[in-house]
C-alpha cells in the first residue's frame, strides 16, 4: 500500500514542525508516511531532521524523514503540503512594519495581518507561495495545501485567483482557543460547550455559543458572558498572554451581541474604536498590548532557540498533541474517516451576505473528499457589515497583487479602519512610499515602482 507523502515548507520552524509532525505521528494510518522537510536554511533544517527522528523513534512509527533544500524536489508526491514560513522575518521586515508607521503616529499592535502592516506582510509572502503552487501545478497537482502563513485570508485569496485549481484550505487555532479561554472564564469544561461559528479569518464570530444541561439540552451561555463581564468578573487573568487582558472582545460582545473568536490584541487594531491619538484613557481601561508583535517575536525567537536546542540534544522528546487541525484533515483525507475543522476557503456562497470571492472562515467537513465547507447562510447585518471594512483591505491588497497596479496598495491603506481613524490622505501616501521604501528588495519589482 502507497505511503502517504506529507511535504513540509519551512521546516526551519523546528517546534512548530515538532507539534505538526508529532499530531500526525500520533494517527495510525500516518505512521508509515515518507516526510519531506524543506528550508532554506541548511542549520535549521539539520535541526529539525534530527527532532523529527526522535519523534518517529519516541512514537514507534514507521515513517521516513527526508530533508531537501530544493523546493520542487520537496513537493514531487506529495499529498499533503504544510506551509509554515515569514517572509523577511522579525528583522528587517516586521520591524520595518512597525517602526515606519510609528513616525505618522500610527500605532499597531500585532500588524501581520490587517493594516499596513498585513499588507506588506502580503505583499512580500503572496509571490512565495504563488511559486510553491507553480511547482504544485508540476509535481503534485492533486496535493492540498495546508497553509499557516499569515496575513491568512489575503494569502488564501491570491492563490484561489492564480491558481484555482490548487486544493487549499487556511488554518488557524482562534476558534477552539478562543472556545477555551471562555470555558475557562465561565468554569466549564470545553467539552460540554457547543458552538458554531463564522465570518473570515481573525473576525468571525460565535453564532451560538451553549452548555450541555443534564437533560441533553442546550442553554444559551452569551447572557452569563455579558453578565460576568458588567460584574467585571470576566475576563479572567490570561496565562497565556498577560500583558493583554482581553477587554475588547468583551466590549464588542456587549455592542454586537455576539463574541469575536480571534484576540483582543488582534481585534483592537481592525477597528476604529480603541487605538485613538491622545487617548491613552482607551489604551488602559481596555489594556491594550501596544507593539505587542515585536516584544512576543524576541521572547518567542529566545523561546524557539532555547526549546530546539533541548530538543535536539534530549535522547527521547516528551510528545503532547496540540490543537492544531492539519493531521485530522489528513486522516480524514486519507483514511475516509470523517471529522470537522473550522477552514478558510474562497466563499462560494457559504456565508451568503459576504462576497463570494472573498476568504471565508466557516466549519468543514473533511473525508476522501477533501474538505467540504458547510452552508452558514447571511450573518447578522451588523457582523456583515464590520467584516465588510476588513474584506476592502484584503480585496485591494488581492488586486494589486493580481494586477500588479502600485495604485491599489494606497487604496488598501485607505480602507483600513484603524489607518483611515488616525490618518489623512496625505499622511497615508507618505507612510505606504516610505513603507515601500524601506522594504526595499523584499517587495515584487512592481511594487517598488
Amino acid at each position: 500500500m502507497r505511503r502517504p507523502k506529507i511535504t513540509f515548507i519551512g521546516a526551519g520552524s523546528t517546534v512548530f514542525m515538532k507539534n505538526i509532525i508529532g499530531d500526525v505521528l500520533y494517527r495510525p494510518a500516518l505512521q508509515d508516511a515518507v516526510i519531506a522537510l524543506m528550508d532554506i536554511n541548511p542549520e535549521r533544517l539539520k535541526e529539525s531532521e534530527v527532532v523529527a527522528g526522535k519523534l518517529v523513534q519516541a512514537l514507534g512509527a514507521n515513517a521516513v524523514i527526508e530533508t531537501h533544500s530544493n523546493q520542487r524536489k520537496a513537493l514531487e508526491g506529495a499529498d499533503f503540503v504544510v506551509v509554515a514560513f515569514q517572509i523577511g522575518g522579525y528583522e528587517p521586515c516586521t520591524v520595518t512594519d512597525f517602526e515606519v508607521p510609528k513616525q505618522f503616529g500610527l500605532r499597531q499592535t500585532i500588524a501581520d495581518t490587517l493594516g499596513v502592516g498585513g499588507i506588506m506582510r502580503g505583499l512580500r509572502t503572496v509571490p512565495h507561495l504563488w511559486n510553491i503552487c507553480e511547482d504544485m501545478l508540476q509535481v503534485c497537482p492533486d496535493a492540498i495545501l495546508l497553509q499557516y502563513v499569515n496575513p491568512m485570508a489575503i494569502n488564501i485569496w491570491a492563490i484561489a485567483e492564480k491558481y484555482p485549481s490548487i486544493r487549499q484550505v487556511g488554518l488557524c487555532h482562534s476558534v477552539q482557543g478562543t472556545a477555551y479561554e471562555l470555558s475557562r472564564d465561565l468554569d466549564i469544561p470545553v467539552s460540554e460547550i457547543r458552538y458554531r461559528a463564522a465570518g473570515i479569518n481573525h473576525m468571525a464570530f460565535f453564532l451560538t455559543f451553549e452548555h450541555r444541561q443534564a437533560d441533553g439540552s442546550y442553554r444559551n451561555l452569551y447572557p452569563d458572558l455579558v453578565r460576568g463581564y458588567r460584574e467585571g468578573r470576566f475576563p479572567k487573568p490570561s496565562h497565556w498572554n498577560p500583558r493583554c487582558p482581553n477587554k475588547v472582545r468583551y466590549e464588542m460582545l456587549t455592542r454586537l451581541g455576539y463574541f469575536v473568536t480571534e484576540s483582543s490584541e488582534h481585534f483592537a487594531e481592525y477597528t476604529p474604536y480603541f487605538i485613538k491619538d491622545g487617548r491613552a484613557d482607551l489604551i488602559e481601561k481596555f489594556g491594550i498590548p501596544l507593539d505587542e508583535y515585536p516584544k512576543r517575536c524576541v521572547e518567542q525567537i529566545a523561546r524557539w532557540k532555547e526549546e530546539s536546542k533541548t530538543l535536539k540534544g534530549a535522547s527521547t522528546i516528551d510528545i503532547k498533541e496540540s490543537h492544531e487541525y492539519a493531521s485530522s484533515i489528513m486522516n480524514s483525507v486519507w483514511t475516509g474517516e470523517p471529522s470537522t475543522i473550522y477552514g478558510n476557503q474562497r466563499n462560494n456562497g457559504s456565508i451568503t451576505s459576504l462576497p463570494d470571492n472573498c476568504v471565508a472562515e466557516v466549519p468543514c467537513l473533511v473525508d476522501a473528499n477533501g474538505i467540504q465547507p458547510t452552508v452558514v447562510g447571511d450573518l447578522p447585518p451588523q457582523l456583515t457589515a464590520l467584516i465588510r471594512t476588513n474584506i476592502n483591505v484584503q480585496e485591494l491588497t488581492v488586486r494589486a497583487l493580481t494586477t500588479e497596479n502600485r495604485e491599489h496598495i494606497y487604496h488598501a491603506a485607505m480602507m483600513d479602519p484603524h489607518t483611515a481613524a488616525e490618518l489623512d490622505l496625505d499622511q497615508i501616501w507618505t507612510l505606504v512610499d516610505r513603507l515601500i521604501a524601506a522594504h526595499g528588495d523584499w517587495l515584487p519589482a512592481w511594487a517598488r515602482g
